[in-house]
């Protein structure tokens, strides 16, 4: 029989997911020895115990539906840029960006439990466990986005897979969509518009630029005017619609949707390992550790 505390204690030697645990539990009738061996065999107990490395590599992909009514783009990282380069590596990313935009995954996680679109026999998790096993890097799913759209969506990869873009255009060409994912990409807008930024996010602002006005020496009244003057800066970097085409920089993104009278109606824009801590390596560190 299969008890929880069984799993778990199979979890904490393996390192291997629960559903995997779980599985040949079952098949061993409980016996954990056994069930150690039969993970070993199928490459499940080696690839947990890569798990711990720092996953910082990687690429960003993105796949929209022929209609172009429906996209996503995901990040999927590596341990190191060499594997990230290998074919193998990038037409599994491919297959995760079509697998959420065909199946409309909530989450990570429930991407990584849905069936592959590639064997329905298998998960997400599991064909991501036997990719860890075979190419030899640890491997994480780390974050994705999916719009689905009555107009349209469109997207792009900068840098073989540094940056992704995806967005969600009303009344608009796909020229015209590809043009403003270069501008995601290049400009690194954090929001759509003035009214997509969080208040408190203004006031601080607002309060740093006054701090800057009062410490050239002026006085209270006309640091406030000088703040509504110089709150315009702040809006034309962090939004989208406020910046400058990249492509004609007397031209804001505002006036060139109005143009050509179309709408952005949502962004999303991943970059390969932001935000993540790497690991730093220290390599005479390492061998002299393997020494002792």
């Amino acid at each position: 029989m299969v008890t929880a505390s069984t799993v778990k204690e199979l979890r904490e030697k393996t390192g291997a997911g629960m559903m995997d645990c779980k599985k040949v539990l079952t098949e061993t009738d409980g016996d954990i020895e056994k069930a150690i061996e039969l993970l070993r065999e199928r490459g499940i107990a080696k690839a947990a115990k890569k798990s711990d490395r720092v996953a910082a590599e990687g690429i960003v992909e993105a796949y929209i539906s022929e209609d172009g009514k429906v996209g996503a783009v995901v990040e999927v990282n590596s341990e190191t840029d060499f594997v990230a380069k290998n074919d193998e590596f990038k037409n599994f990313v491919l297959s995760i960006a079509k697998q959420i935009a065909t199946q409309n995954p909530a989450n990570v996680e429930e991407l990584l439990s849905q069936k592959s679109i590639d064997n329905s026999e298998k998960t997400v998790q599991e064909v991501l466990t036997e990719k860890i096993a075979t190419i030899g890097e640890n491997m994480t799913i780390r974050r994705f986005a999916r719009f689905e759209s009555n107009g349209l969506v469109e997207k792009y990869i900068h840098g073989d897979g540094k940056i992704g873009v995806l967005v969600e255009m009303e009344n608009g060409t796909s020229e015209l969509a590809k043009d403003i994912c270069m501008q995601i990409a290049a400009a690194r807008p954090e929001f759509l518009d003035r009214e997509s930024v969080p208040q408190e996010r203004v006031d601080k602002e607002m309060e740093i630029l006054k701090a800057q006005a009062m410490n050239e020496g002026k006085p209270a009244e006309i640091a406030e005017k000088m703040v509504q003057g110089r709150i315009g800066k702040f809006y034309s970097e962090i939004c989208l619609v406020e910046q400058a085409f990249v492509k004609n920089q007397d031209l804001k993104i505002k006036d060139l949707l109005s143009s050509k009278g179309a709408k952005v109606l949502k962004f999303a824009r991943l970059e390969k390992g932001e935000g993540i801590e790497k690991k730093e390596e220290n390599f005479a560190e390492e061998v002299m550790n393997q020494l002792k």
